[in-house]
């Protein structure tokens, strides 16, 4: 990344609260070999304080978000399709979930330690 400095000095300025601006910024960084949407969106976000910019691609956000708004978990797409109805402040909306301090329901097989006692 170091020697992309330059290169990311001249992607511009950008207001915070600008909506289009900020989505530009984010496809002009994809365009930077080994930037992703994720990473995009997670710099974005901190850097520029952007509202709507949602992280696609993590693991467990469109699953916490799914069932936080729905009762069962969905993917990216269906993640995004919830969050239509607040264009312009999805990325708020995701953290508001987050602070609310609603979990997820949690999936694996549960524990069931061994006792060693009687050996």
């Amino acid at each position: 990344m170091a020697e992309r400095a330059s290169a990311l000095r001249r992607l511009g300025a950008v207001e915070p609260g600008d909506v289009p601006a900020t989505a530009e910024l984010a496809e002009r960084l994809t365009a930077i070999r080994g930037i992703g949407a994720w990473t995009a969106a997670e710099t974005l976000q901190r850097s520029h304080g952007a509202a709507d910019l949602v992280t696609v691609g993590d693991y467990h956000l469109a699953h916490r978000l799914g069932e936080a708004l729905t009762g069962r978990r969905t993917d990216d797409a269906g993640m995004l399709a919830l969050l239509e109805p607040w264009r312009g402040h999805r990325q708020r909306v995701v953290r508001l979930i987050g602070l609310s301090g609603f979990a997820h329901q949690r999936r694996g097989p549960k524990l069931a330690p061994e006792d060693h006692r009687g050996r």
